[in-house]
């Protein structure tokens, strides 16, 4: 560790060499994220899991993207994958984000409600988005894959009130904190970002 003269401290492994990971996965937890679930039809039944690194990486064609751990359960369905459903988790959706999270947990029995969607894609029912997606392409990054899908439909459920939201090892809710200092909140426009 060396001290900035700030009062903080940073934690290194010395020059041009990465932090431990337990220091990473700590400074990740102050980087709060939405929540969603990826659900693909399996050989053996339904695979799905929660994420929390889901983004959109297009708006024209439509893809989003999220990564999954090469370790997943799920990944050799999702693999094989050529559809894929994601949905998007409401703050009273905590349980089925637990769930979903949970190894071993038998994630498709009550009281998840599911149907199977176009081409098999297992849809849950509780989610306040439902989108279908087509998987576009795979690409190894470290301990993880980059799953990149392009949407091809999208449902609104209109259930689950405020996006649910991770940080600091918990879910919790979005709230508002108004108008942005010297700037009119109507002015702000971060979905540009991902379009230029």
């Amino acid at each position: 560790m060396s001290d900035t003269g700030n009062g903080d401290a940073w934690t290194t492994a010395g020059p041009d060499a990465p932090v431990a990971a337990d220091v990473f996965r700590e400074a990740l937890r102050h980087h709060g994220g939405g929540v969603a679930v990826v659900t693909v039809a399996g050989e053996d039944g339904p695979r799905g899991f929660t994420v929390t690194s889901l983004t959109a990486a297009s708006l024209r064609p439509p893809l989003l993207s999220f990564f999954v751990n090469h370790d997943s359960r799920s990944w050799p369905a999702l693999k094989a994958a050529d559809h894929l459903g994601v949905h998007l988790l409401g703050a009273a959706h905590r349980d089925l984000a637990a769930l979903f999270a949970r190894r071993g947990a038998d994630r498709f029995a009550p009281p998840t409600r599911w149907w199977p969607g176009p081409g098999g894609v297992p849809l849950l029912t509780d989610a306040t988005i439902r989108m279908i997606c087509a998987r576009r392409e795979v690409v190894p990054v470290g301990d993880h894959f980059l799953v990149v899908g392009e949407v091809l439909g999208v449902e609104r459920n209109g259930a689950g009130g405020d996006p649910l939201l991770y940080a600091h090892g918990e879910f919790g809710r979005w709230v508002p904190l108004g108008e942005a200092p010297g700037l009119p909140i109507d002015e702000l426009d971060l979905a540009d970002t991902i379009d230029e």
